[in-house]
């Protein structure tokens, strides 16, 4: 099998691991993409394969940085302190373990509503504010899977590219 085969392939698969790490925040999705492509670009040394780098790269660091402004910015604007979101990542975490499957995702919104009603002492407004922790939560990884999606459209864009003028 030739190497060049090999690396498309396994650069292939932690492309789509990639992808799946920005909506399962387990895995440092848009970082393993930006990983892949940078090893993709200097395995095949090729005009296809330094764009694949340049265009996928910036995709998926905008995704990065997007989904962290958008979501900071939201948080910072309804008052929501960072610690909130550490108690709701830490019972995720705990979840994990607890619940197969879901637990993640039931820890961190029980641990943000149980975080941010101690701080807010009134149940009503910190179901509020746990909603619109978790929308904005959510938008920013909408964000990032977006241009995380396009950066690996262009990588698959350049491998067709490379290997049809190989």
């Amino acid at each position: 099998m030739d190497w060049e085969i090999l690396v498309t392939v396994l650069c292939g698969l932690a492309i789509a691991v990639g992808v799946a790490g920005v909506v399962v925040p387990i895995l440092p999705g848009s970082i393993l993409i930006i990983g892949a492509l940078l090893a993709w670009a200097f395995t095949v040394t090729s005009a296809p394969g330094w764009t694949a780098l340049g265009v996928g790269g910036v995709l998926a660091l905008a995704g990065l940085l997007a989904g962290a402004i958008l979501t900071g910015r939201k948080l910072r604007q309804r008052r929501i302190p960072g610690r909130s979101v550490t108690v709701g990542l830490v019972l995720g975490v705990v979840g994990m373990f607890v619940i197969p499957v879901v637990g993640l995702v039931v820890g961190f919104v029980v641990g943000l509503l149980l975080s941010e009603a101690a701080r807010l002492r009134d149940f009503r407004a910190a179901v509020s504010s746990s909603g619109e922790a978790l929308k904005a939560l959510g938008w920013g990884i909408v964000v990032e899977l977006v241009l995380a999606c396009a950066a690996g459209s262009a990588w698959v864009l350049a491998v067709w590219a490379h290997f049809a003028t190989r």
